[in-house]
């Protein structure tokens, strides 16, 4: 049986790794580190906004089993918070192995503790890939959903240094690029005001580290707003510097904003222990994730790659990238979105099919478009784009494309209906 490789576990990866096998092709998914998910194992927010449309379309194309996982996850439902509605929060805490399971029972082989760190190529094509402990993978196409944070150097250079978070590069080894290992020239997003990259946007405490009466109401409602001290200077620089630019509000600017998604998620990408302990149910607050969360977060957004529509990477014929390899794609629902067409195409180019383009009447396929538009024009580098806020779900807003009506989602989907869970292998 032919074989798809994704490298990367993340959840670009994970919805590459079971669309591929979805599609009828055989699928090895290398992760480096020990545990499937990446940031999803310290974000958990679903359905927010326009991610509400987007996974509704998805699972109408038939490419939503992982919505669907997230969903059985959840901790809450249909909560609002500042500048975000009908958000559901998964269980960061449970989501990884209920993800495995999926894979393995699905047949993705899921291969931890493999980096990758050479590849092996003809012409214009990957043929295999070798990991640091001298494994060799071989396939015949391939999807890059290895990230673009780390390794700890470029949070030293455009951070402020390694802040030891769920990315663990000292324990696992620094991010390394599948396509750049191939010869394709990668490129960062850029902040308006000079600089490279953009912070991680939240932070974890410890919910035995909060007071009681906070954790209660934590878990009742979902979200606690807790005034900042007026002597406290404004956060505003520090939001602008955040990779999840649909908080950059005056709410998170003026205020603490706590989730619950297991851990006490804070909405910023760090905060000055001492600060914090100063707000009444945070006098012993304790960072979770990154451990040194008062100083620094990691740093994303430094290593994307030229893509064409179909996710397929400029230069090369069979590889194919997802995630926030295929531009500035803030947030899991996005990831799950790039990565299920990343890996339903390169099943596609196994079986002789023309790759598939989605349509821009269709929030999923606008927005693989408009990034791409964006990005080239040069001024899509300074932007974010997210299906659930900013920039971009005032685009949907606008073109009529944000609905909550999964009747209209579905007409428009149309013959597309369960285009993702087709076996393709075979066909010709």
């Amino acid at each position: 049986m032919p074989r798809v490789v994704v490298v990367g576990g993340g959840w670009a990866g994970c919805a590459a790794a079971l669309a591929a096998r979805r599609a009828g092709a055989a699928v090895a998914l290398l992760e480096r580190t020990d545990m499937l998910l990446g940031t999803g194992l310290v974000g958990g927010i679903m359905r927010n906004n326009g991610r509400f449309t987007a996974a509704e379309e998805m699972l109408a194309l038939g490419g939503g089993e992982l919505f669907r996982v997230t969903d059985a996850a959840a901790r809450h439902r249909n909560i609002d918070f500042a500048g975000h509605h009908h958000a559901w929060l998964y269980d960061v805490t449970r989501i990884e192995p209920l993800v495995r399971r999926l894979l393995e029972e699905a047949g993705v082989e899921v291969h931890a503790l493999s980096r990758v760190t050479a590849v092996q190529r003809e012409k214009d094509s990957i043929t295999a890939v070798l990991t640091e402990a001298g494994q060799i993978y071989a396939g015949e196409a391939f999807v890059d959903a290895t990230g673009t944070a780390g390794p700890p150097a470029n949070c030293r250079r455009y951070g402020n240094g390694c802040a030891m978070c769920i990315y663990r590069c000292p324990a696992f080894g620094g991010r390394v690029g599948l396509a750049a290992l191939a010869g394709v020239q990668e490129y960062a997003a850029l902040r308006r005001g000079g600089g490279r990259g953009a912070l991680s946007g939240s932070c974890k405490l410890h919910k035995g580290s909060l007071a009681p009466w906070l954790v209660s109401r934590l878990e009742a409602e979902g979200v606690a707003l807790l005034p900042l001290p007026g002597d406290l200077p404004p956060k505003g620089d520090l939001l602008q510097r955040k990779a999840c630019q649909q908080y950059a509000l005056p709410e998170y600017a003026a205020n603490v904003i706590l989730l619950d998604t297991g851990p006490a998620k804070l909405m910023a990408p760090f905060f000055p222990l001492e600060v914090l302990r100063r707000i009444g149910g945070l006098e012993k607050a304790r960072f979770e994730d990154p451990y040194a969360g008062s100083l620094g977060n990691s740093v994303r957004f430094l290593a994307m790659v030229p893509r064409d529509d179909t996710l397929r990477v400029a230069g090369l014929s069979n590889l194919f990238c997802a995630g926030e390899r295929a531009g500035p794609f803030v947030g899991h629902t996005e990831a799950i979105v790039t990565g299920t067409l990343a890996g339903h195409n390169a099943a596609r180019l196994l079986a002789g099919v023309e790759p598939l383009v989605l349509p821009a009447n269709l929030a999923v396929g606008d927005i693989i478009a408009y990034t791409r538009r964006q990005v080239a024009s040069g001024d899509g580098l300074y932007q974010r784009f997210t299906f659930s806020g900013a920039g971009y779900f005032a685009r949907m807003q606008k073109l009529g494309l944000y609905t909550t009506d999964l009747e209209v989602i579905k007409q428009r989907v149309g013959d597309l209906a369960g285009v993702f869970s087709r076996p393709l292998l075979g066909r010709k």
